[in-house]
């Protein structure tokens, strides 16, 4: 590791990450007219960010820079694969790392791994039907998409907030912070489906202003520093919340990483995917075994 990268690893230890992260949120919810609009256009020039993926192209059609980084695609822009034995990718973004959860430990990057246990907040079962299963973590950067879709059916069972640190979740990161993925704030999906249970994890990061799902709003902020558990119904009772392949299931405001976790021996991982594969939303995942 080169001197700026170990400093850039050594300064998030010494950053108030959390405070930062609450006066990016404020800056990035508020209506600042023509303020906004030219902190939006030089992030779309920064990170070259096609405009013409977006329902609305202008920047200027924007209130906020929230609004602008959860925009909407266009329809039919990214296709969900329709073929019912195939799992769709949930997000637009970059393998981080992929593969089998052996011995209850999944890799995070060379030389460093974490127990499922631990990333499902220690909860020894809920962690016991994903030993010896599959795992796929895809991160997000700035220019990517920030609506998170479901990779399959699936009828929510439980969502969980696990407060946390918030350290960058870029690969530089990734390499030099042990547990991080399971160290940093996450909003855990417990997902029923016909390919047996399913963990969609999402995973704040610095300057992360929001983690929000479909069904409850904005789950973070407030950051309380409690962890939080929610159930819900199954799927043919009142109050139950079911989801079809392809269909948004959150987003972040402002970009971090997506993991996923299956039971064994229910999905095998497409061969093409690889670690930093550029993912597609809708393109193959997984294919039931």
């Amino acid at each position: 590791m080169n001197l700026i990268d170990a400093l850039k690893i050594t300064g998030q230890y010494c950053l108030p990450k959390h405070a930062i992260s609450r006066l990016v949120g404020k800056l990035a919810a508020a209506e600042a007219g023509s303020v906004t609009t030219r902190l939006i256009q030089l992030f779309i020039n920064h990170f070259g960010i096609d405009m013409s993926e977006a329902v609305h192209e202008d920047p200027a059609h924007y209130k906020t820079f929230n609004a602008f980084f959860t925009r909407a695609l266009k329809a039919g822009l990214r296709p969900v694969v329709d073929d019912p034995l195939l799992l769709a990718l949930p997000v637009d973004g970059c393998v981080s790392q992929l593969g089998d959860i052996s011995q209850g430990r999944i890799v995070q990057a060379k030389g460093h791994d974490f127990s499922a246990r631990e990333l499902l907040g220690g909860d020894a079962k809920l962690a016991a039907p994903f030993q010896g299963g599959k795992f796929a973590t895809i991160y997000l950067s700035p220019k990517d998409y920030h609506r998170i879709h479901m990779p399959l059916d699936g009828v929510l069972e439980s969502m969980i907030y696990i407060p946390g640190d918030l350290f960058s979740v870029n690969p530089l990161t990734a390499e030099h912070v042990p547990n991080l993925f399971a160290r940093n704030e996450r909003v855990i999906c417990l997902f029923d489906t016909e390919f047996g249970p399913m963990a969609q994890i999402l995973v704040g990061a610095t300057i992360v202003g929001s983690i929000e799902t479909v069904w409850s709003g904005t789950v973070t902020p407030p950051r309380e520093g409690v962890i939080k558990r929610w159930t819900y119904p199954a799927g043919d009772q009142e109050g139950s919340v079911a989801l079809l392949k392809g269909q948004e299931m959150g987003r972040f405001k402002l970009g971090s990483t997506v993991i996923n976790l299956f039971a064994p021996g229910k999905v095998t991982l497409v061969e093409a995917l690889k670690n930093l594969s550029v993912t597609k939303l809708g393109e193959p995942l997984a294919i039931s075994t």
